[in-house]
């Protein structure tokens, strides 16, 4: 069976699932596939988030999304070229989300800025 419906306040459970628990943005070198992989084994800079960096609200194109805030200041731990923005649950050691990233080089005692990001669900069809 295809589902030809999903309610907003479902996708909107989803979503707040992730402003509630991410309180890390890691920037990484490789797609992380674990927690462990986004807080450590790829991860260039790391952040902290709040539910204050989030925004949920309709789709562009259809359904939901959740806004990520541009972030200033994240402290680069490993010089490398960055390629995904990863957000995890540190209380639950979870990866979340991630995203790609612009391909840039960041060194060792730098900080790195993001710009704002989205995950979005599209409606069901």
């Amino acid at each position: 069976m295809t589902i030809g419906f999903v309610s907003d306040a479902v996708m909107d459970v989803m979503l707040q699932y992730v402003k509630d628990n991410g309180d890390m943005l890691n920037i990484c070198n490789n797609l992380p596939t674990t927690y462990a992989e986004a807080t450590s084994t790829y991860m260039l800079a790391q952040g902290a988030l709040t539910g204050a960096d989030y925004t949920l609200a309709a789709g562009d194109t259809s359904g939901r999304k959740v806004t990520v805030a541009a972030q200033t200041g994240l402290v680069v731990g490993v010089k490398g070229l960055t390629s995904v923005a990863a957000i995890t649950d540190s209380g639950g050691s979870a990866l979340l989300i991630y995203a790609p990233c612009d391909n840039i080089t960041i060194y060792i005692g730098n900080t790195v800025n993001t710009t704002a990001f989205d995950w979005e669900i599209q409606d069901a069809t």
